[in-house]
């Protein structure tokens, strides 16, 4: 099996420089990853597929990730010289900005033809994570992603074009929200709680109607 890095080359000499990215892993698996330029994520995965050299021709898992706005500090630093003749003082100057968001779909391939010893990995992402959550579903490709597809749809938000069978899979139709984000708030009363308990009980505390007069009153006692 080709390396990363060669397999990263080989699709931009077909597809583009653009169109892929290599996204390294600092954590201890160390598992880099491919990231796909949406518009050509579909033609890539069929060259994944196909191509002799490669043949991966099996998706073992297909997950969601949630990344929200976030704050980045940068340093700067710069050298002023001394007024009165001294040695020069560095200076560093901190600005903020923010990163926007965005929703990732993160796919494991494997070939079954060659007997890979490690998964491919290749993630597409969203423009962000409010009103442009579209990828291409790449269940065409590979049948596994199907469900797979369906759950990140259900729980991160995705919305997959070309999907053959999009609904949701784990909540009800008539559910809102997608319960994997990071500033998911759940419920504090459960409809489908019948008995609610422990820290649930407490939060449905607050949306019960108020007792009356006549239940808290203490019944008198006859002698």
């Amino acid at each position: 099996m080709e390396t990363l890095e060669q397999i990263r080359d080989r699709i931009a000499a077909q597809f583009g420089a653009g169109a892929v990215t290599l996204v390294t892993n600092p954590g201890p698996a160390a598992q880099h990853s491919l990231l796909l330029a949406s518009h050509a994520a579909r033609d890539i995965a069929r060259f994944l597929r196909d191509d002799p050299g490669l043949r991966l021709d099996f998706c073992s898992n297909a997950t969601g990730v949630d990344w929200p706005d976030k704050e980045i500090v940068e340093t700067t630093k710069t050298t002023q010289p001394d007024p009165a003749g001294g040695p020069a003082k560095v200076v560093e100057t901190k600005t903020k900005r923010l990163q926007p968001g965005c929703l990732e779909a993160v796919y494991h391939l494997y070939s079954m033809a060659l007997k890979s010893p490690a998964p491919v990995i290749i993630r597409l992402r969203t423009v962000n994570r409010t009103d442009d959550v579209t990828l291409p579903s790449l269940t065409p490709v590979w049948r596994s992603c199907e469900f797979q597809e369906r759950e990140i749809y259900d729980l991160y938000g995705i919305v997959f074009t070309g999907h053959p069978d999009l609904r949701r899979i784990l909540m009800w139709d008539e559910f809102k929200d997608h319960p994997m984000r990071k500033d998911y708030v759940s419920p504090d009363d459960y409809e489908w709680e019948p008995t609610p308990h422990d820290d649930v009980l407490e939060r449905a505390k607050a949306h019960y109607p108020a007792p009356s007069a006549s239940t808290t009153q203490t019944p008198e006692v006859t002698k």
